[in-house]
């Protein structure tokens, strides 16, 4: 798979992403849902912790690429989901932390919302991911 950067402008590459990737010769896609910050059985973990729930949540889109036979490497988009952006875009760096090292930056949205699905939960992310 060849991924190539679109970027018109350069002001996203600060924060991180590309405003379009074009894909080329990836023949499987993923498409996984919404992670968050929850423990094997569906628990809701570190209530009011912004920061530790980004964290749980990056754990858990791991594993769940991981169970499908690919790594961050393979992120082709991204959509996210704060209660709190603002504090959510304090803890951005842990998104450059996970995907700096594979050295990608897929295009992502990030929207505000006023709840998630699951009462204190504050943070989702959901991706795309091809090979």
């Amino acid at each position: 798979m060849e991924r190539t950067a679109v970027n018109p402008w350069d002001w996203s590459l600060k924060l991180g992403y590309n405003q379009a990737e074009t894909i080329d010769g990836a023949t499987r896609q993923v498409i996984c849902a919404g992670q968050t910050s929850v423990d094997e059985n569906g628990a809701p973990q570190h209530p009011g912790d912004m920061r530790a729930q980004i964290g749980l949540a990056l754990d858990n889109l791991e594993k769940v690429i991981k169970e499908a036979g690919m790594d961050l490497s393979n992120v082709i988009k991204l959509g996210i989901y704060a209660t709190d952006v603002d504090e959510a875009l304090k803890n951005f760096d842990l998104m450059g932390m996970r995907f700096g090292p594979h050295q990608v930056a897929p295009p992502m949205t990030l929207l505000g919302v006023t709840r998630l699905a699951i009462p204190g939960l504050m943070f989702e992310i959901e991706a795309t991911a091809a090979a």
